[in-house]
């Protein structure tokens, strides 16, 4: 009797998987709408007079024979040589990445560890940083930067991203390893292992998922970063998210807006299958983060 009074009536089931569904399909629209489009020249797919032939690709048809086109990928990928842009971006997040993580899994365990009254300053300090606009940050580097000549190269943009990054790395970390029982330290040094030796034998391999799931935010911040890029790189040291505004500041010439929608794809489909294929770990890492272990 108790089972059945607690299920959810039958219409309000319905009507919650209905809403679910719809905001599903309203949040996926516009990915699938810039995919679809990606394969359409720019008289189709930003046609004034008949939003069809973005579906049914009319001149797509008359220019290429077929109502699909990998004109805009060719252009972006090969003409403007945005596979550039793409090496550039994966140096980047691959530094910003180790670095961050690097510094911030040290620093994080360190200050979970301390009984010190200055630890919580240092993370108050740290968490005015994080909550800084970016923009702000940058303005700061730009005069030495250019005195000393390092503009536009992308070791300094790297450091600039750690720097902006690593405070939240750090709140993420001590986070996980706060949850984690200062017992497991103390056996393992009973055990005969030093304070290091405890750290990388017996703490990271259980909040490895905390590490995962920072990593991945890291990635994110540095992947998708613009106002710091566009300000620190010069023109031939781009990634990918500057790259592509620069392709929607030459709409006037024509067919480098569909070089735009098609960089907007190659840079977003490798996200997706990069939160699809970690899904489990950033969970786990999410729910680690949460409860008390």
């Amino acid at each position: 009797m108790a089972g059945n009074a607690q299920k959810m009536p039958v219409g309000l089931r319905v009507a919650t998987s209905g809403f679910v569904i719809f905001w599903l399909i309203l949040a996926a629209f516009p990915f699938i709408w810039t995919f679809w489009g990606s394969f359409k020249v720019e008289l189709d797919f930003f046609s004034l007079t008949n939003w069809t032939n973005a579906l049914t690709g009319e001149r797509t048809q008359a220019a290429h024979g077929s109502p699909f086109t990998g004109a805009g990928y060719r252009g972006s990928w090969i003409q403007e040589e945005f596979w550039r842009n793409v090496i550039n971006t994966l140096i980047v997040c691959f530094f910003v990445v180790c670095t961050s993580l690097t510094i911030g899994t040290l620093g994080g365990y360190a200050l979970s560890r301390s009984s010190h009254r200055y630890t919580f300053w240092l993370l108050i300090t740290a968490l005015i940083f994080r909550a800084m606009p970016p923009i702000t940050l940058v303005s700061g580097y730009l005069l030495p930067f250019f005195e000393w000549n390092i503009w536009g190269i992308l070791p300094t943009t790297i450091i600039v991203l750690v720097a902006i990054n690593q405070p939240f790395t750090l709140w993420m970390l001590h986070s996980f390893f706060q949850n984690i029982p200062k017992e497991l330290d103390e056996s393992a040094k009973v055990d005969g292992c030093t304070q290091f030796q405890a750290f990388r034998f017996v703490i990271v391999p259980v909040m490895w998922p905390g590490v995962i799931t920072t990593g991945l935010f890291s990635f994110l911040l540095a992947y998708n970063d613009f106002a710091v890029t566009s300000m620190l790189l010069s023109a031939s040291n781009r990634t990918m998210v500057p790259e592509i505004a620069a392709y929607l500041g030459t709409t006037y010439t024509e067919g480098n807006v569909m070089f735009a929608v098609s960089a907007v794809v190659s840079a977003s489909v490798p996200l997706f299958l990069l939160v699809m294929f970690f899904q489990r770990q950033i969970v786990s890492g999410l729910t680690a983060g949460a409860v008390k272990g």
